[in-house]
């Protein structure tokens, strides 16, 4: 496939794809942990330190929380070493231009920033019971960092592969609309971390139920966190139909194994979805439910990304004699039939 970029299977080339796999896995594992302290309201274990716990490299006679919230930093350490070490094979084992570098840097950087707002959390007191509003956006702009890293991983996994580099040019309605598709589960995301955070701040009432928990919301006293709260399940249902709808066209401009696959991923993982989001409102948020939903949140935007990544370097069959505008041939496969190549 043209755009294709091989990564010797000798030497740190072998171990690139395996490293790239270990640090996509290990980073929905810390960012589940990330919730537990969230959930445990074990955010200010370590004071208002960073990077520092409680004014000391390791603390002494830690309590519960401190060693929650200082096993997390642990962990988020950790993954920033793991991108370390697939940027040195990254760069060791391919040469200049190879996308899965791209995608090593971009890994790192984006762990870093991670760590950088996670610390601006810590020293701003946006932790354990703060109802501050900046609270809210900070965690947003934390889901949406999460996010983006995570897609970054899965790039480099599938370029360390040798999978073809992304062509963003050329891609019409295919590219705009995919990208809309990205946006609005990022918003989504988003928005749904401020809903999860008021979940935590701001529990319903034994007995109450849904309508009388969003008249709550709305009340003279209620905070800009509780106000947000209904935006989420109304985004949901609004980004998941689009989502449906996105499925279907990706199937029918740009027909594959691949793309045929992934939609179905992305379609399941929307039921499975709409489905705890509702059993989390019906159950009042519960522990376990929250990590559900943020499990299934890192997956469905993996799907998505996955779906998005097979459309965009899909080899789409002309049936035309005649190019189509804008269209770049690589090659023919018989008279009046010519392969348009979408990759780079």
């Amino acid at each position: 496939m043209s755009g294709t970029r091989t990564v010797p299977r000798t030497g740190a080339g072998a171990w690139l794809p395996r490293l790239a796999w270990a640090a996509l896995i290990y980073n929905v594992l810390v960012i589940l942990w990330g919730a537990v302290v969230r959930i445990s309201g074990a955010g200010a274990g370590c004071g208002d330190h960073w990077p520092l716990c409680n004014g000391v490299v390791v603390p002494q006679s830690p309590t519960l929380h401190t060693v929650i919230e200082f096993s997390h930093r642990l962990t988020s350490a950790a993954s920033g070493l793991l991108a370390i070490g697939l940027v040195v094979l990254a760069f060791r084992s391919t040469g200049r231009g190879h996308p899965v570098r791209l995608g090593a840097v971009l890994s790192l950087g984006l762990i870093i920033l991670e760590g950088l707002v996670g610390g601006v959390q810590v020293l701003l007191g946006l932790t354990a019971d703060s109802t501050d509003p900046a609270r809210g956006f900070v965690q947003g702009i934390h889901l949406a960092n999460t996010f983006l890293l995570l897609g970054a991983l899965l790039l480099t996994v599938l370029w360390a592969s040798g999978e073809p580099k992304l062509r963003l040019r050329r891609q019409g309605l295919v590219g705009a609309w995919s990208f809309v598709g990205l946006a609005l589960l990022l918003v989504l995301g988003m928005a749904g971390a401020v809903t999860a955070l008021g979940d935590l701040l701001f529990a319903p009432a034994d007995g109450s139920t849904p309508i009388e928990t969003v008249k709550r919301d709305f009340g003279v006293t209620a905070t800009v966190i509780e106000n947000m709260r209904v935006v989420h399940p109304m985004l949901a249902v609004l980004t998941s139909a689009f989502l449906v709808w996105l499925g279907v066209f990706l199937r029918r401009e740009r027909p594959g194994a691949g793309t045929n696959r992934w939609s179905a991923v992305l379609w399941a993982l929307l039921g499975a979805q709409m489905v705890a989001g509702l059993t989390n409102v019906v159950l009042k948020a519960p522990a376990w439910m929250q990590l559900t939903h943020l499990l299934l949140s890192c997956l469905l935007w993996l799907a998505t990304v996955m779906l998005v990544y097979r459309a965009l370097t899909a080899l789409r069959v002309q049936s035309h004699a005649g190019p189509a505008a804008g269209a770049d041939f690589s090659g023919s496969d018989g008279p009046g039939r010519a392969v348009r190549n979408v990759n780079l």
